[in-house]
């Protein structure tokens, strides 16, 4: 079996979705994220992605070696074009062996997955009417944006306004509901400590991503002056980059992204290093089907993940939504807050083309917000 052409789509509402195909008739499914520089990502995409053609699919190790190692090496960009291409890969392995590609890196682990699902939205808002949704639904877990924009040094006021949001949430369902706070880089470390001071009393089941990843020896003082685990990964790639957060012990749950961080191997190996470190595994997947489905992949045959983010009807998207795009819906189907590991050979992927090919058509043109402080400076988003 050989690769024999790269394909790539860019799909609404901010996913872009590549098909390695062979000339076996085999295809195999990876995605990529797209955030601000779509058109930067579906370029490399083929510029990186035309190396394999004439290779041999199944040299899953080799082919990444030779994509990730060129000299000047990593970053979202690199890094997220090698994740789709990899998990694609997997796909046609699994696909052409009838197995689904957690058999090939040492079975199941589980019976089944715990997820929680978002709510509140960028700027969170309404949070206790949709925790009782999702409570109604099943899901035993919540995550919500902790804050809006927020200066270096800000108000009590702003901190208040998290504070009260949290505690609309646990004192409607106690400690029945697990509520993950995503501070999402927004927070500055001199603002950080003050807000996960705030939220302690509280319960959270973690709170991710206090500081930007680049301020990362800030999370010690933070860890060190709160009892809640802290969380942080999804901006970074490959094991190389997590070996600093694995030294330093700040932090107790780490959350790569399969989407971004290497692929599915590349996950299942920081994932091993994390249990190494007595670490938990949350990993991040807020973007389309084909990343959740590499993801459950990685969840099923890695002991030390606890809960698994997903995206159905989380607030980006727009107009479309996971199910739009698979032919066999039953794939993300949650029940009481679980979803079955999956059984399917590859990915367990039905992708509906004929639809991806008609609303690739019209183009996706996606960025982050850009959000401004109230004196005009650059807020993170």
């Amino acid at each position: 079996m050989k690769i024999s052409a790269i394909t790539v789509y860019k799909v609404k509402p901010r996913w872009v979705f590549v098909k390695i195909s062979t000339d076996e008739g085999i295809d195999g499914w990876g995605e990529m994220i797209s955030g601000t520089k779509t058109e930067t990502v579906v370029a490399g995409a083929y510029e990186i992605g035309n190396r394999l053609l004439g290779r041999d699919p199944f040299q899953i190790e080799r082919l990444f070696q030779e994509l990730h190692r060129s000299f000047f090496r990593g970053g979202p960009i690199n890094g997220t074009i090698v994740s789709g291409l990899e998990m694609a890969l997997w796909d046609i392995k699994g696909k052409a062996l009838n197995l689904p590609i957690y058999e090939f890196l040492g079975g199941a682990a589980r019976d089944k997955i715990k997820v929680y699902s978002w709510i509140g939205g960028d700027r969170p808002q309404d949070v206790l009417e949709q925790a009782q949704d999702r409570v109604d639904r099943g899901f035993t877990a919540v995550k919500m944006n902790g804050t809006s924009e927020l200066h270096y040094i800000d108000s009590f006021k702003k901190i208040n306004e998290v504070v009260d949001r949290v505690a609309s949430i646990r004192n409607k369902f106690g400690d029945a509901l697990e509520i993950g706070i995503d501070f999402h880089g927004r927070v500055h470390k001199p603002m950080a400590k003050v807000l996960a001071k705030a939220l302690e009393e509280y319960h959270p089941m973690f709170l991710e991503e206090v500081v930007l990843p680049e301020n990362e020896e800030y999370f010690k003082e933070i860890a060190d002056s709160i009892s809640v685990p802290l969380a942080t990964g999804e901006r970074l790639y490959t094991r190389w980059q997590f070996k600093n957060i694995f030294k330093q012990g700040a932090i107790s749950i780490i959350q790569p992204d399969v989407a971004l961080c290497g692929g599915i191997l590349e996950a299942r190996k920081i994932a091993a290093m994390a249990e190494a470190y007595d670490m938990a595994v949350a990993p991040h997947a807020p973007y389309g089907p084909i990343a959740l489905a590499a993801t459950l992949q990685l969840d099923t045959c890695v002991p030390n993940v606890f809960i698994q983010e997903q995206s159905l009807g989380i607030h980006y998207n727009k107009g479309f939504d996971l199910l739009d795009f698979v032919k066999n819906k039953e794939i993300f189907q949650f029940k009481d807050g679980f979803v079955d590991i999956p059984d399917k050979p590859g990915l367990g992927l039905e992708m509906d083309e004929d639809r991806i090919k008609e609303i690739a058509r019209e183009g996706l043109v996606w960025t982050n917000p850009s959000w401004k402080n109230y004196d005009g400076t650059i807020a993170e988003w």
